[in-house]
């Protein structure tokens, strides 16, 4: 057997069914059939190239953002917290890095936030704004999320985040330390097994910390709403990997004094662009995870699918029905969220065909999450056919440079003809309680 019918047979068993499949088996599958699209979209290049266009906005960035994330913890007086983790990140570098997490320190202590005036506070603020909106579109990309935050949330969560997000990081450093420097503590150790459990929770500390920054980066970071069990899955994946990335970059810093002799002086900054591009890319793939592990059913042999008009027409009327109807009988509106898991059908999809439908004002948003969708106006003026009509309306203006001639023009408006006499009369509310 070729190798061409061997990847063809695995591929049919990743995407059969799982139904009579034991529990460890169905284990198996799920597994292999995450691994299976996040390989698949790294080799498609498109998650190497967003981690590459992150370091170079984190190499402009860095000092900005902890200049103002320090600034804070200055004020608390708890910025010396968070200044091993600073240290921790670059240790893999090796003693470069110890003197390049000097340099950036230096950096940082030499910008007076307080001093820069209100221009140089606004472009402080816009830089690290910018850094944080590049790290929400990649998160976007691989969440098939099309639209990022509005212009108020960016500056409201991201710069809440930025502020609040290392106080809370500091504050958990300092209750473990004193948690672990008490006297009940130190008593406890004493006694075994509990010496034993607490030095083992001890070591374990730094893994549970940046699974915990992990997760909550891809519960916060992609314009969607993310379920804390997929989070954790993403988290544990790229904290773990993280960790264990460390130490093989660690030891391949130490045997590659070549690259000293080849760079010179400038091995330092190949070095650290290179652990930069690796921790990036170890982050997109945790949220990678956490997306294909929300939405398992939903995976698809490729990344990007050729939709045909008849399924974005058929799709538009599904959204339409199951909006309407629990518009009509005083439910609760459904969300984004919701109707991608209740479509058999790829969430890219239903995203794309309900985003049409909000551009042209069919549905809207509503809910205090701002998540629900909502008919666009009474449900007796809302006809099947303005919905077919907003599917399949041309939002880029090609069609008035397609010039037919005169046969076809009078065959395509006979084709327009027919779809309005019969469907310009159905209304969303005779279709929804003729179907009650």
């Amino acid at each position: 057997m070729d190798l061409s019918a061997k990847v063809e047979r695995v591929e049919q068993w990743l995407f059969s069914s799982q139904k009579g499949l034991g529990r460890v088996m169905q284990w198996v599958h799920r597994v292999a059939r995450v691994l299976f699209a996040v390989i698949r979209d790294v080799l498609n290049g498109n998650l190497t190239l967003h981690a590459m266009g992150l370091v170079y906005t984190t190499m402009l960035s860095v000092v900005p953002l902890l200049a103002l994330s320090f600034s804070v913890l200055k004020a608390m007086g708890v910025h010396n917290q968070l200044t091993p983790l600073l240290y921790s990140f670059f240790e893999p570098m090796g003693p470069q890095g110890v003197d390049i997490a000097d340099n950036v320190l230096s950096f940082v202590d030499n910008i007076k936030v307080g001093v820069l005036g209100s221009l140089g506070l606004i472009l402080l603020i816009y830089t690290v704004i910018s850094l944080v909106q590049k790290i929400e579109r990649s998160f976007n990309y691989i969440w098939r999320v099309p639209q990022l935050r509005s212009i108020g949330q960016r500056f409201s969560n991201y710069l809440s985040v930025i502020m609040v997000g290392p106080l809370l990081m500091a504050s958990a450093i300092g209750v473990t330390a004193t948690i672990m420097n008490s006297s009940v503590v130190h008593e406890a150790m004493q006694i075994e097994p509990f010496g034993f459990l607490i030095a083992s929770a001890s070591k374990l500390m730094p893994f549970v910390l940046i699974i915990a920054a992990f997760t909550f980066v891809y519960l916060f970071m992609p314009n969607t709403k993310v379920r804390f069990k997929s989070a954790l899955v993403g988290g544990v994946v790229g904290g773990i990997t993280w960790q264990m990335t460390g130490v093989l970059f660690a030891s391949f810093v130490v045997s590659s004094a070549q690259y000293e002799a080849v760079y010179s002086g400038f091995a330092v900054g190949i070095v650290l662009l290179i652990w930069l591009y690796i921790c990036w890319l170890i982050l997109l793939l945790g949220s990678s995870i956490a997306y294909y592990d929300q939405n398992f059913n939903r995976i698809s042999r490729s990344y990007e699918l050729k939709v045909s008009a008849e399924v974005s027409e058929r799709l538009a009327l599904a959204i339409m029905e199951e909006v309407s109807r629990r518009y009509d009988q005083s439910e609760e509106p459904i969300t984004q969220l919701q109707l991608e898991e209740l479509l058999p059908v790829p969430p890219v999809l239903t995203r794309e065909v309900s985003d049409k439908l909000l551009r042209q004002s069919i549905l809207i948003v509503a809910g205090g999450s701002g998540d629900a969708l909502v008919p666009g106006t009474s449900l007796d003026k809302i006809s099947v056919l303005s919905v077919l009509k907003a599917v399949r309306s041309d939002e880029e203006g090609l069609v008035d440079r397609l010039k037919l001639n005169v046969g076809l023009s009078k065959f395509q408006s006979s084709v327009d003809h027919v779809l309005e006499s019969q469907f310009k009369d159905i209304t969303l509310q005779k279709l929804v309680r003729q179907q009650s």
